[in-house]
């Protein structure tokens, strides 16, 4: 018996160990994906200036006299992700509660089924459908000379985000106690009142996360955006070309040098403090919300 415990004594300090080294490594991939995009991308913001680099409004990195200015970039990937957000997240609530609460389970099953073929697809993939249905559609729609604009990356984006505001926020309503909604009923509340006053609220914080994870997918996407919305360095409008933060670092990388593809480690390095910025809100929101409940 001794042995048995001495040997499974061995097992559990192995254990232990490999378990805390993984979330060491976690920690250090983080800091040295911030070292590198600090030491990287600080040199072209000192040499451009913090105000010019940030709130330009001209960005022309191969003109005879180049511009740096990433604030349509900035704004174009605020806007994008805030209305992929608006269309997204309300679809993805809808139908998590379809899911959870409204579906019998054969039908719950064939749409959890497609909703996990919707986070399989490749990004280049939902660009290129975006390309040839959704920018044709809005060109014919609204009568542009152009249907690849900011609403067309919008449209796109608020498909990306679906699975996981949809997947997130099923599993958090199913995970709200069944008591609540029986109680609800036992008081004369009808079902739709009982979802929406009860089970949703109780629900809150795991809703918020998905809206979090749908924010990092809407915020870091390249490849889709950059065959949808047009990929123009302009100050944003919803029916012109824009490019992002990612895609201004995607569709330069390939051949640029010197302080240009300096200015694009910055880029990056605006898009790292964003996300952590929106992350750490988000975060402090889900957890306030968790106290409160």
């Amino acid at each position: 018996m001794s042995k048995l415990k001495k040997t499974a004594d061995i097992f559990e300090k192995s254990m232990n160990a490999v378990f805390t080294f993984c979330g060491f490594l976690a920690v250090a991939f983080v800091l040295i994906i911030t070292g590198f995009l600090v030491v990287s991308g600080i040199p072209a913001i000192k040499e451009i200036g913090i105000i010019d680099f940030l709130f330009g409004t001209k960005w022309a990195s191969t003109a005879a006299i180049p511009s740096y200015g990433i604030l349509p970039f900035i704004l174009s990937s605020v806007y994008g992700t805030a209305g992929a957000i608006i269309i997204g997240v309300p679809i993805g609530l809808m139908c998590a509660i379809f899911l959870a609460k409204m579906s019998n389970d054969k039908t719950s099953g064939l749409v959890r089924s497609a909703v996990d073929l919707l986070s399989g697809i490749p990004s280049v993939v939902y660009g290129l459908l975006g390309m040839i249905i959704i920018v044709p559609i809005v060109r014919e729609i609204f009568h542009l000379p152009d249907g690849a604009n900011l609403f067309s990356a919008i449209l796109v984006l608020a498909i990306m985000i679906l699975p996981s505001v949809i997947s997130v926020s099923e599993t958090a309503i199913r995970a709200v106690p069944k008591e609540y909604e029986e109680a609800s009923l036992a008081l004369g509340a009808t079902k739709t009142e009982t979802v929406f006053k009860v089970i949703v609220p109780a629900a809150k914080s795991g809703i918020l996360t998905s809206v979090v994870l749908g924010i990092g997918r809407a915020i870091g996407e390249a490849m889709a955006v950059m065959m949808v919305a047009g990929n123009v360095a302009n100050m944003p409008n919803l029916f012109t070309s824009v490019r992002f933060l990612t895609t201004a670092v995607a569709s330069e990388m390939s051949y640029s040098s010197g302080l240009q593809r300096q200015a694009l480690f910055s880029i990056a390095l605006v898009l790292f403090i964003f996300i952590m910025i929106i992350n750490l809100v988000l975060n402090f929101i889900v957890k306030r919300g968790a106290k409160d409940e």
